[in-house]
């Protein structure tokens, strides 16, 4: 059975090298297990303490001194939880074993490259399938796979039809979003190119309070009354439901977008975004662009002036975009991780 108030707790990887994107979405699932009566909280390093004051303040939080598996059993030493929640690339199956310690577990997850622990794996990658794990996690690990169950907090559900209703129209703002810690300055390379080719239109740009674009964006918004910074923006459901269109990294801010349909050119930043934004591209949900190709600034041209003048690929892409996601994946994927408690309890 679950336990009145099932605790929870919460192992993310953050940090300027790794970015904000798996504390954010932990924080959603955080979200959705504490509406359904558990109570959170988050183990926090020196880089993700931070993160968690800006997002998160009243959320509870044990202090660790790294995110290695021997610095993380020191901080869970003699701490009281029912089940945890792994959101970190550089720990496998012997670490989540060993820390969950006969605990329920739930472990997110992109990669599908190492053998993993947890009594459910959730990947919400588009093209998932149950044979990539099948060599990597025990025969009755309870998959969640696919964007029916991304982490999207409750505010983008909410205003996903006044989103959906408002995709008509010419361009009169544009959202950049390359994530928060902008990984290469990739941010200002993405305005740079943007605001020759708008004209009028107001651009919001949201970052990280150290980002390292924040000092050359904050000259340009200086002089270009277009610009409007928005740093560490706790309500990104608004600035999205508010663009005509956006220019994103792929990390999990695009099941945000898709659950908006929100036409948009989605940036490849990092490996792991590489198959999941491709995925989208062939589903004709979103332009991708590569940052680290060598013709980056053309292919991002072009796909601004398609966005701009082309009111037929914004409406088709709005629709392909939100068929891939409602927006009610945390809730999905609470449900299955307080069903792994009540197994763990009866057992007990």
């Amino acid at each position: 059975m679950i336990p009145e108030t099932p605790r929870v707790l919460f192992i993310a990887d953050a940090g300027p090298e790794v970015g904000g994107g798996h504390l954010m979405r932990s924080l959603t699932l955080a979200e959705a297990l504490s509406v359904r009566g558990a109570a959170c909280a988050f183990l926090a390093t020196a880089e993700s303490a931070p993160l968690l004051e800006t997002f998160a303040p009243a959320m509870s939080r044990i202090e660790a001194s790294g995110t290695d598996r021997n610095a993380l059993a020191a901080a869970l030493a003699g701490q009281g939880f029912d089940a945890l929640v792994f959101d970190h690339y550089r720990l496998g199956r012997p670490d989540h074993d060993a820390l969950a310690g006969g605990r329920a577990s739930l472990v997110i997850d992109d990669l599908a490259n190492r053998p993993l622990g947890g009594d459910v794996v959730l990947d919400s990658g588009p093209n998932r399938r149950p044979v990539d794990y099948t060599l990597l996690t025990d025969g009755d690990t309870r998959l969640l796979l696919g964007p029916e169950f991304a982490p999207v907090r409750s505010r983008f559900a909410a205003l996903r039809a006044s989103s959906l209703a408002r995709r008509t129209g010419p361009v009169r703002r544009v959202l950049v979003t390359m994530g928060l810690t902008d990984v290469g300055g990739v941010t200002s390379r993405v305005v740079d190119r943007l605001r020759p080719r708008l004209g009028d239109v107001a651009i919001d740009i949201a970052l990280g309070g150290q980002a390292p674009s924040l000092r050359a964006l904050s000259r340009m918004a200086g002089h270009d009354r277009r610009l409007n910074l928005h740093i560490d923006a706790t309500d990104m459901a608004t600035l999205l439901h508010d663009a005509d269109f956006v220019l994103s990294a792929a990390g999990s801010t695009v099941w945000e977008i898709c659950t908006l349909g929100l036409p948009a050119a989605i940036v490849v930043v990092a490996d792991n975004q590489r198959a999941a934004a491709q995925a989208l591209s062939e589903r004709e949900a979103a332009l991708l662009i590569d940052a680290t190709a060598p013709a980056f600034d053309g292919a991002l041209d072009r796909a601004i002036m398609r966005l701009v003048t082309d009111t037929v690929l914004r409406s088709h892409l709005s629709e392909a975009a939100a068929a891939v996601c409602d927006g009610q994946g945390a809730g999905r994927a609470a449900e299955a991780l307080l069903k792994a408690i009540a197994a763990r309890g009866d057992k007990g």
